[in-house]
Formats: structure tokens, sequence, C-alpha cells
């Protein structure tokens, strides 16, 4: 997804499900005058990737224990990236993509990872909640995919 990603100077990001926190650190560093939030539920990752972004010296990265957006405090993001996991409800999806979307500033970009078995969910849920839909990048067993928040 990296690779794909377009990741402005004063970017305020979110990356859900950060794991460790490859995505959010590396975005954290490309977005010297932004901010990235990196959220997870678990607490062994958030504890993960706020030691990596210590020891990388990424000030600008701050990781957080939540289940979803559940816990994260109100404000808006301009870039959110994610790797949906595979194995959950069409629904949760759908409650997912309109926190997403709740949270995005106009213009703001929602890129996901997502096997490719799902890429044409994707294509339709994206378009009915935020109006669009473009793929970034098809290979045989991941999609990534982008949505923007219309102005």
């Amino acid at each position: 997804m990296l690779q794909h990603l377009e990741v402005r100077p004063d970017e305020r990001a979110l990356d859900l499900g950060c794991g460790y926190g490859p995505l959010g650190l590396a975005i954290a560093r490309a977005a010297p005058h932004g901010h990235c939030l990196m959220v997870d539920k678990d607490f062994v990752a958030v504890e993960y990737a706020n030691a990596n972004a210590k020891r990388n010296r990424i000030e600008n990265a701050q990781a957080m224990l939540s289940d979803g957006l559940r816990h994260v405090p109100p404000q808006s993001f301009s870039l959110v990236v994610t790797n949906l996991p595979a194995k959950t409800s069409k629904e949760h999806y759908y409650l997912f993509f309109h926190d997403i979307l709740n949270r995005l500033s106009p213009g703001g970009r929602f890129y996901v990872v997502v096997i490719s078995g799902l890429r044409e969910f994707i294509a339709r849920a994206f378009v009915e909640v935020f109006g669009n839909h473009r793929k970034i990048k098809q290979g045989r067993h991941y999609t990534v995919a982008m949505a923007e928040r219309p102005d």
C-alpha cells in the first residue's frame, strides 16, 4: 500500500489496525508538518507502535488503544489507511466505512488493502458510502482501493 499512497507534508492521518506501526510511521515520516494517529484494538500492538516511533525518533506519530474509531477523540483526518480484516460481516464493513466518512475532512482520502475476493464488494460499498471508488492496484491476492470524501 505504501507504494501507492500520496502523502502530503501536512497530512492529518489515521492508521486503523496499525499493528506495530509500519504504515503509520512511514506516513508520519513523509508528513513532517503533519501527524499520524495509529490505533489498534490490541494493547501489545499499541505498545510496539509507540516504542517503534520512539526508537525511530518519529515524534509526529502516536498509537492508542481503540476498537475501530470508538475511542478516538473527535477530530478529522485528511488521510485514513487500513488493511481490512477479511473475516467480518458486510454490515460491519458498512458501519466502519460510515465512521470513516464522518471523520474524513472534505477531500480526504481513504485507502484500503483487501483480499482480492472482496474487491467487487469494496467497489460497490465505496460508491454507496463515499460516492466514488478507485482501484489503485490489483494483484492476485490483494487489492488496494481508495475513496475520497467529496468537497
